[in-house]
């Protein structure tokens, strides 16, 4: 039952062909018999199966056990974001993606490991240890969300929640063979959320299918009270437009993004383009500003926001107090200090602002001419363990394609398309801000035509 996705679950709970207690067992039992290599969970909520006994399989997600990185605000289960300064945190209040999704009748089945912070691509940040790639525990499955796809990958959860500010959905998607998808900014509330970069942090879901993507978007969507920067637009029925027929669409490939990209990786690419256009879509090759660019911007923004955001655990109010930040945090903290300190302002961070709006412009010109755009989530297969000892920008070079759409706060998917070596490869597509829509039918389409997202690591 732990392999089922997400929409085959609910239907099974529906049918009652096997209870909320038998499936949250099966993926607690996947738990207790590999995560000790795996590593994906740092917290496990005790009240799992007393809480299946209740569940509500009437409820969209009613008895469906989901697992939610640590950065989620969760009652009852500590939330650490990966980093000894909040070490056994207790949250006093439910993020509203928790909140939505426990209203709905899912399991909280437990907190995902991730980069502390959300600080890096790799989980190797983590205070608590890294996660390791399930296709073969030797590499790194991605991050900062890596625990939540390394959960998926291993089948121990049904679905699983993470938050991206530059790939951090998509690129731990692509590394360990899962459905990544990032909404558009503003889409899914950031309340209770620990912020990031507070201009790009997207919440969003990593499944088995797309279908299961559509379907945890639509639950945790929309707008929020508690949080300005939410969209008022109504929320579409992801899961009926995702099943329309769209033909004929026009998909730009942009040639430097496929530059970035290692051969091998580029041969799948295309050929999970080929079958794009074998469905009915024209692609052809277009041009944006090259992805390169965006490292420098989103270096700097996000460092800045970090050090704004980051100034609140001082140990006073919660929490140890700073000496126990890791080397990554204080690296990220002095760079956007000295960024947005005076006499430096003008020359980094506002020069960044400028070229951030030059790109979104860049995407806006683009979208007048294509419907969608493809985006590969990263240039090859996940790295070894240990890829980021004396690398700093491992993360920035590694969401190097995804950070243009990201601090463009575009909405964004991530989907298997081959291997390299037994490890998995992902192609991408990106559509215009709140064509949430589009993206997730396009992308079911090219799922329902091909098989890569069925295929399971031998652990």
């Amino acid at each position: 039952m732990n392999k089922l996705s997400l929409i085959h679950a609910r239907d099974g709970l529906k049918k009652r062909k096997f209870s909320s207690v038998e499936l949250v067992k099966s993926c607690l039992d996947q738990i207790v018999k590999h995560d000790k290599k795996i590593h994906a969970f740092l917290h496990i909520n005790s009240e799992a199966l007393s809480q299946a006994q209740k569940a509500d399989v009437t409820l969209p997600l009613g008895g469906i056990p989901v697992a939610v990185k640590d950065n989620f605000l969760t009652i009852g289960m500590p939330t650490t974001a990966s980093s000894k300064v909040l070490d056994e945190y207790l949250p006093h209040y439910e993020s509203t993606v928790t909140q939505k999704l426990i209203e709905a009748g899912a399991i909280i089945l437990g907190k995902t490991n991730m980069d502390a912070w959300a600080h890096g691509s790799s989980t190797e940040t983590s205070d608590y240890g890294s996660t390791k790639n399930p296709w073969n525990t030797d590499y790194l499955p991605g991050g900062s969300s890596g625990g939540s796809a390394a959960a998926i990958a291993a089948d121990m959860c049904t679905a699983a929640i993470g938050s991206e500010t530059a790939g951090s959905i998509r690129q731990p998607a692509a590394w360990c063979g899962a459905t990544g998808f990032k909404p558009t900014y503003g889409r899914v509330s950031r309340y209770g959320v620990i912020a990031m970069a507070s201009s790009t942090d997207s919440p969003g879901p990593i499944t088995k299918t797309v279908e299961d993507a559509a379907l945890l978007t639509q639950i945790i969507a929309g707008h929020d009270p508690f949080d300005a920067t939410t969209s008022p637009l109504p929320v579409p029925t992801y899961s009926i437009s995702m099943h329309l027929r769209a033909k004929h669409l026009r998909i730009g490939i942009p040639k430097e993004y496929l530059d970035v990209m290692q051969p091998e990786a580029k041969k799948l690419v295309l050929e999970a383009v080929n079958k794009l256009t074998e469905l009915g879509h024209k692609v052809e090759e277009t041009s944006l500003i090259h992805p390169k660019y965006s490292i420098g911007v989103y270096t700097i923004v996000q460092r800045s926001e970090v050090s704004s955001n980051l100034a609140r655990y001082d140990g006073i109010r919660y929490g140890r107090d700073r000496t126990y930040f890791g080397d990554e945090a204080k690296r990220r903290i002095m760079l956007g200090t000295y960024a947005l300190s005076s006499g430096y302002y003008d020359q980094y961070y506002s020069k960044a602002q400028k070229l951030r709006t030059l790109i979104i412009q860049d995407f806006h010109s683009a979208f007048h001419k294509y419907d969608l755009l493809i985006d590969p989530a990263s240039p090859g297969p996940a790295l070894k363990v240990g890829a980021t000892a004396n690398e700093p920008m491992f993360g920035e070079m590694q969401d190097v394609l995804v950070e243009p759409s990201s601090i463009a706060g575009l909405t964004g998917v991530s989907i298997p398309c081959g291997f390299i070596s037994g490890l998995p490869i992902s192609f991408g597509l990106i559509g215009t801000q709140f064509s949430e829509s589009l993206v997730l039918q396009i992308a079911n389409q090219f799922q329902l035509a091909t098989n890569w997202h069925l295929q399971k690591p031998n652990i």
